[in-house]
């Protein structure tokens, strides 16, 4: 598998390269984010490492790049920011997951590996490849989604949950247990990054359409059916 990372320190690039090419990946390093942003679109990977603080274009400004130009490779966030609105912010980039510096690489490599786990079994481990619920169509082998005959192009965490929920339809899954089932890693319960997906992924199937599909459940969590 072919990895990106982008990271303009020499020492921490150095570091995690060497690491992931001793675990069988493959790995380009850049150190420059506008650099980083053309692989990124011309170059087939599989998961991309990006920091925060680059020069030439920062990582958060390449991530909504990547996603914009509808890149949908997973995206693990490294920063040294480390409050919980910093990582909220990177999350609603459209970024998979966040990690903080500094880290140990046996961390980073279980995170790498869990999204390209994820990534690639999507739709295989649970058995049914079409889930749907009314006029909402989801292809697990293909990635995609449809709605009313609409394709509405999903990131992978966003596709990740609206999976989840469809194979629990009506039935009420908690934060928690979003958490575990979407992030596969213990986060912060009390954090709001399961709203602001949620709430992504709301504006993305519900917004427009005449029936409303995804709902709160306040002090519960949420549940995807028809009223």
């Amino acid at each position: 598998m072919k990895l990106l990372l982008i990271e303009d320190d020499e020492k921490i690039s150095g570091f995690i390269a060497r690491g992931l090419e001793q675990a069988g990946y493959l790995v380009d390093v850049v150190g420059d984010g506008a650099e980083g942003l053309v692989l990124a679109q011309e170059v087939e990977y599989q998961l991309a490492i990006v920091d925060v603080m680059l020069p030439g274009l920062d990582g958060i400004s390449v991530i909504e790049q990547m996603r914009a130009s509808g890149c949908s490779v997973p995206i693990i966030i490294l920063s040294a920011k480390r409050s919980v609105a910093d990582r909220i912010r990177g999350l609603e980039t459209g970024s998979d997951d966040y990690l903080t510096k500094p880290f140990s690489f046996s961390e980073l490599l279980a995170r790498v590996q869990a999204l390209l786990r994820r990534s690639s079994s999507a739709g295989s481990e649970s058995g049914l490849q079409a889930l749907s619920l009314s006029d909402l169509e989801m292809d697990c082998y293909r990635k995609t989604v449809v709605r009313c005959g609409t394709k509405i192009h999903l990131q992978p965490r966003e596709f990740q949950l609206l999976e989840y929920l469809l194979r629990h339809l009506e039935r009420v899954v908690s934060k928690t247990m979003i958490l575990d089932q979407v992030w596969d890693y213990s986060f912060d319960p009390q954090t709001n990054v399961v709203d602001v997906l949620v709430c992504r992924l709301r504006a993305k199937i519900d917004k427009g359409f005449g029936v409303k599909l995804l709902h709160t459940i306040r002090g519960v969590g949420y549940v995807l059916r028809v009223d």
